[in-house]
């Protein structure tokens, strides 16, 4: 996401949700036919043999549609993506072409970057860090402390507010992202974020629960923060739950064959089938 940045050093970045909402977000099939109308429309009408392959699912969930994205440690891996040959993806129709699509379960768009595709916050892929953990103040729903960070390593994978992670995440994970605010934070909605509010975007978050299982979910309509957290705290029962974008969110779920495009995005958080699967 683009974000603005109080410190002097990062006057360069925007803040998405600030901005004009752009270009849409398109869902359109990986073959590149016709696409639906380029809004933030529910996902098309799947077949029942699609949703019992893919991982994830369609709900309503106070008259907002949303999609659910399952990933379990004994059936899935998870890693970040950001580009390769030193240079960005920029949009899941690049990864996904240069993706065999049969190992992927879903990915979708997870973490703050500048207008270039950088990460402005911790970024860690195949256990390189390739960005610092951000603590600085500033301005923008990044800064709506506190924010969080989503890592993970060999299948144990966590949710926590950035201050925690200082104090206590010693060692690299093999992958992480950071991004703000967390929605759900020990089992209690963040201070700041208001049952319902004004700003509604369609937008993505994780979480995981007490089982290990990480639950992604992204709206197919404009939601707002306030109830995309109810969502995590009151349907999925997840304690620990960080927003990850919004107004670019999409995803990619090679099962159905949803593809979504629209602006420019950044990291990428990429959930594949293990061997077995």
């Amino acid at each position: 996401m683009r974000i603005t940045i109080a410190a002097l050093a990062l006057l360069s970045l925007t803040a998405c949700e600030a901005q004009p909402e752009g270009e849409p977000v398109a869902r359109a099939r990986i073959d590149g036919q016709a696409q639906v109308d380029p809004t933030p429309d529910p996902t098309p009408t799947e077949t029942l043999a699609s949703q019992v392959e893919s991982a994830c699912r369609s709900i309503i969930f106070e008259d907002t549609p949303v999609t659910h994205c399952l990933a379990v440690p004994a059936r899935h891996s998870i890693s970040m993506a950001l580009g390769r040959d030193g240079k960005f993806y920029r949009s899941l129709t690049d990864f996904a072409a240069a993706t065999d699509a049969q190992t992927v379960a879903f990915a979708m768009n997870a973490g703050m970057f500048d207008d270039d595709g950088e990460p402005i916050g911790y970024f860690v892929e195949d256990s390189e860090r390739l960005h610092p953990l951000n603590t600085a103040d500033g301005e923008g729903n990044f800064h709506m402390n506190p924010n969080g960070v989503f890592y993970g390593t060999d299948g144990e994978w966590a949710v926590r507010a950035t201050d925690w992670f200082l104090e206590n995440v010693t060692e690299r994970p093999q992958f992480g992202t950071q991004s703000g605010p967390m929605l759900v934070v020990d089992g209690k909605i963040h201070p700041e974020i208001t049952r319902d509010g004004p700003s509604k975007f369609v937008r993505n978050a994780v979480g995981v629960d007490d089982e290990g299982r990480a639950h992604f979910v992204i709206s197919n309509a404009p939601i707002s923060f306030g109830k995309l957290a109810r969502f995590y705290k009151d349907e999925l029962h997840v304690k620990n739950a960080l927003y990850l974008d919004g107004n670019v969110s999409q995803l990619w779920n090679p099962a159905t064959e949803r593809l979504d495009t629209g602006a420019p995005i950044g990291p990428i958080v990429v959930v594949r089938k293990k061997a077995s699967e």
